[in-house]
């Protein structure tokens, strides 16, 4: 508890003080590159400063072209995880609701995420077939499948919409571990403690030639490898 206290006003420093360039820079920079690079600066500080420790492994290499990347979701730290290591360059799929939180909803838009409005079917399908044309024209994008923080350790089911997504892009998916994230806040930020957590970039799974109607099928497959991913960093 003490350091989540000490960390708080640095976190809220970092945000004010990198969020407002982002923020400029997303107004320069219409590809969303620059903004892109101050937020992976502030997450490596944010998760220095809380004293988590992230090591990549697996595919880190770029993706020869576009792919919807799909990751667990267990906590706050994923974000910021993903923003600070994952080795490519994304735009993340978000709550339309979030442009109303100051700095933070303000570099989403600029910087080119992707907002879809949950409450509205018709604005979310017309916000993913917008979705599906970025990605066709070479935006990579992350997703969690599994559509809210899982409570506990275990990943849930995954979603097919996410993956009806890639199918309609035209694009592999590439799985995402994100491992023992649990362990360094296991219950909410204010139980947040120093640790070590895992990124793992699988290899990507190709949708060539398969269908919509696969949506379900290619969650599952995707699901397995996460989730085998989480199991053989613990083992």
């Amino acid at each position: 508890m003490l350091r989540v206290l000490l960390c708080i006003p640095l976190v809220l420093l970092y945000t004010i003080v990198l969020g407002v360039p982002a923020v400029s820079a997303g107004l320069v920079d219409r590809s969303g590159r620059l903004p892109h690079a101050v937020c992976r600066l502030w997450s490596r500080l944010l998760l220095r400063t809380c004293g988590v420790r992230v090591l990549v492994s697996g595919e880190t290499g770029a993706s020869p072209g576009p792919a919807v990347y799909a990751a667990n979701h267990g906590s706050a730290l994923d974000i910021p995880i993903l923003f600070g290591y994952l080795p490519v360059d994304f735009r993340v799929i978000h709550k339309r609701s979030l442009y109303f939180i100051p700095v933070v909803g303000w570099f989403l838009y600029v910087a080119g995420h992707i907002g879809i409005d949950r409450a509205n079917p018709f604005r979310a399908r017309k916000s993913l077939e917008a979705a599906a044309d970025r990605i066709r024209a070479g935006t990579n994008v992350v997703v969690f499948p599994e559509g809210t923080r899982s409570a506990g350790e275990a990943v849930q089911a995954f979603k097919r919409g996410s993956f009806v997504l890639a199918l309609n892009a035209g694009v592999p998916v590439v799985p995402v571990s994100l491992v023992g994230v649990k362990k360094v806040i296991p219950r909410g930020v204010f139980t947040l403690r120093p640790g070590t957590v895992g990124l793992c970039v699988h290899p990507e799974v190709p949708t060539a030639g398969r269908g919509v109607e696969a949506a379900q099928a290619l969650a599952e497959e995707v699901r397995k490898i996460v989730v085998r991913g989480c199991e053989e960093a613990v083992a």
